[in-house]
């Protein structure tokens, strides 16, 4: 299969193949081409080059109705169900063949003749919007295997799941593709599910097959390597053992409202110290990012306090200088960047009114702010054609990349830090990563919130956890067991 946009090629003469009754794991950085080739197989995008074939005879699909008709059936990253309606009507809602008054005792006959046969169980009656989301997440595969879906492509199924619930699931959908009730397609980011759960595996990178192979014979680190094209990882920094000083961030009884005005973040109170990482885990939506707005002073708290050096402290401009806090943002294009500005005027946001970026302290001295840009661009290898390049034409990565140089690149004393590798590559992780320790070892106070565990287990020093917007579980990361981590994230 081969797809362009324009002068781009997506997809260089790719050829998968997903036997029957396997389960096969998609692998790829960003811009790889996995997505672009689940949607071509499911009609979205319509291929330059190339076929589905399915069962030896080749398919012309159109559209996601044309692939649901061959029985290939797609669990989204983001879900698909209608909030407001019950279980019941979104499993009727997704039937190509619903008629236009339903006959609802038949649907339900049909529905729970159906769910004896399942692996897990849901309340057909209950309100999508008031379920978990690890039970809207086996909705959302059960709906395509109530349609008779025996295809199925899963784009990162797990990444609004509980450790728990992620093993659950993988592991109910390995069983059912050995028992030969389905194939499934999945695209991941997360090796460590690879590894346990997939039979094979494809792995593109700028939109060619690069390595495929049975799992039994890979390891992570393969894996890793093919994603890359043999580049070396930065090694990891080291955490240096010291002695955590004074409190430089403070939470007491914080309340955050959320855009509805409901209260997304209840009576927390948490400290962070000086040569210190708290990760915050918890499943998306559970308040995370409202904190983290009123610490980045993008939202009011609606009651409680937070100081910063034992001071009161409100994020405007001339606090967060003062008392060297730095942040960063979840979409990093959208919530620490202007676009259409340059690379250099971006990377100058926190110093541009500085002396050595002024003329006679009114006007900008965009010689030494392009200069200064330079020297962070080789510093944090930031791929840009110029320092005068728009943000807009930067990668996801590389926008990352521009924020961290902003942010860790001066006097940092306090930085808040969300889903700073979520979307990034393997490379671009590892630096970030190791960016973070360097910065926690040179005495810095983190506050680390990130849906990655694997992230958290990694970096942080003492781990909590957020739920329905409380700190209901601390632990010193030596003693964090995964099992129960992911209980709390649950509610359990």
């Amino acid at each position: 299969m081969t797809k362009r946009f324009g002068s781009l090629v997506a997809l260089d003469d790719v050829s998968l193949t997903l036997e029957p009754g396997s389960f096969h794991a998609l692998l790829g950085e960003n811009g790889a081409g996995k997505s672009t080739l689940v949607k071509c197989v499911m009609g979205y995008y319509a291929s330059d080059k190339g076929a589905v074939i399915v069962d030896d005879v080749e398919r012309i699909i159109r559209s996601p109705r044309d692939a649901h008709a061959h029985r290939i059936g797609m669990v989204y990253q983001h879900f698909t169900l209608v909030p407001s309606m019950s279980v019941a009507e979104n499993f009727a809602l997704a039937r190509a063949d619903l008629s236009l008054v339903v006959d609802w005792p038949t649907e339900r006959r049909r529905l729970h003749e159906f769910l004896k046969e399942m692996p897990f169980k849901v309340d057909l009656e209950a309100p999508v919007s008031a379920l978990a989301a690890g039970q809207k997440q086996k909705i959302e595969i059960l709906k395509q295997l109530y349609l008779a879906s025996r295809i199925l492509i899963l784009d990162e199924p797990t990444s609004v799941l509980t450790p728990g619930e992620a093993d659950e699931i993988l592991g109910l959908l390995h069983e059912m593709a050995r028992g030969g009730r389905l194939s499934v397609l999945m695209i991941t980011h997360k090796l460590r599910e690879v590894v346990a759960f997939a039979d094979e595996v494809t792995v593109l990178r700028r939109g060619r097959v690069v390595g495929r192979g049975r799992m039994e014979k890979l390891t992570a680190q393969n894996l890793a390597a093919m994603m890359i094209g043999g580049s070396e990882l930065p090694p990891p920094a080291q955490r240096i053992a010291h002695t955590t000083g004074q409190v430089r961030l403070r939470l007491d009884h914080l309340c955050v409202d959320d855009d509805k005005g409901h209260q997304a973040v209840v009576n927390v109170s948490l400290s962070v110290h000086a040569g210190e990482i708290v990760g915050i885990a918890g499943v998306s939506g559970n308040g995370q990012a409202e904190m983290v707005e009123v610490l980045a002073g993008q939202r009011e708290a609606s009651a409680g306090t937070i100081t910063v050096h034992g001071e009161p402290y409100r994020a405007t401009r001339m606090e967060m200088r003062r008392h060297k806090v730095f942040c960063l943002p979840e979409e990093p294009l959208r919530n620490a960047c202007v676009s259409r500005m340059s690379v250099a005027e971006n990377l100058a946001f926190r110093v541009f009114d500085e002396t050595r970026f002024t003329i006679a302290r009114w006007g900008l001295n965009r010689a030494a702010m392009r200069q200064a840009a330079s020297e962070l661009i080789g510093r944090y290898h930031i791929k840009a054609s110029s320092t005068d390049a728009p943000v807009s034409s930067l990668s996801g990565g590389n926008v990352q990349r521009l924020v961290l140089a902003r942010e860790l690149s001066g006097d940092v004393e306090v930085l808040i830090a969300a889903n700073p590798c979520f979307g990034l590559d393997i490379a671009a992780i590892a630096e970030i990563r190791s960016q973070m320790m360097r910065a926690r070892n040179r005495g810095a106070a983190i506050l680390l919130v990130s849906e990655d565990l694997d992230e958290l287990f990694e970096l942080a020093d003492r781990m909590v956890v957020m739920f329905n917007g409380e700190l209901v579980y601390e632990t010193p990361i030596a003693d964090a067991d995964l099992a129960i981590v992911g209980r709390h994230m649950a509610g359990h």
